[in-house]
C-alpha cells in the first residue's frame, strides 16, 4: 500500500472512531433535558450585602507586592465596583445585611513539569447572613503581568468578569422569582 492510501485509510478510521458514537444534532434524544438547577433566591431578594474581606494568599500577596500595591486593592476595587453597580445597598456590618459577600483574591500555583505557575484570580463565596450558609461561589481570573500598570489593568478586567457573573446569576435569580 502507498503511504497515501494508509494515510487515507488512518484519516477515515479516525474520524470513523470519533464521529461514529456521536448523535446527530437532528436526532432526537431519548434522554429529556437536563433540569436547570434553582439559584438560591436569597439573591434575588436581597437588598442589603455586606462584603467581607477574605484577604488575598501568599502567593497572591507577592503580586500585589512586585506590583508595588497592597492586597487590600482587590477588596476596595470590588466594594468601588459593587457600589458603582447599586443594585444592594451595602451596609457597614454583617448584622445589618440579608447577604455576605466575601472576596478573595488568591493565586494558586500549579507546576509543568518543574516550572511553577500562578493562577491569580478573584474568589467570591456569598453567604446567607442569617443561615451563614454559603448559597453560592465564584471566580474570576486575573492574568499576571509584569509591570504594574499591565497588572493594575488586568486586575480590572478580571474583576470586571466576576462582576459580569454576579450580574448574571443575580439576574437569573430574578427571573426565577417572578416564576413562583
Amino acid at each position: 500500500m502507498s503511504q497515501i492510501t494508509k494515510s487515507a485509510i488512518y484519516i477515515t478510521l479516525t474520524l470513523a472512531i470519533v464521529i461514529g458514537p456521536r448523535r446527530s444534532r437532528c436526532q432526537q434524544s431519548s434522554q429529556p433535558p437536563a433540569a436547570v438547577a434553582p439559584i438560591p433566591a436569597q439573591i434575588a431578594t436581597a437588598h442589603r450585602v455586606f462584603i467581607a474581606n477574605a484577604g488575598a494568599d501568599v502567593n497572591a500577596q507577592d503580586f500585589f507586592k512586585r506590583a508595588g500595591a497592597l492586597p487590600e486593592d482587590a477588596y476596595n476595587r470590588f466594594y468601588s465596583a459593587m457600589r458603582n453597580w447599586g443594585k444592594y445597598d451595602l451596609v457597614a456590618g454583617p448584622a445589618e445585611a440579608d447577604l455576605v459577600f466575601e472576596i478573595r483574591f488568591t493565586a494558586p500555583e500549579y507546576f509543568q513539569g518543574e516550572i511553577a505557575n500562578y493562577e491569580p484570580q478573584f474568589n467570591l463565596n456569598i453567604v446567607d447572613a442569617k443561615t451563614h450558609f454559603l448559597v453560592w461561589s465564584m471566580a474570576g481570573r486575573v492574568e499576571g503581568a509584569y509591570r504594574k500598570t499591565t497588572w493594575l489593568k488586568n486586575l480590572d478586567v478580571g474583576l470586571d468578569a466576576l462582576l459580569d457573573q454576579l450580574k448574571r446569576v443575580s439576574v437569573l435569580a430574578a427571573g426565577e422569582g417572578a416564576k413562583q
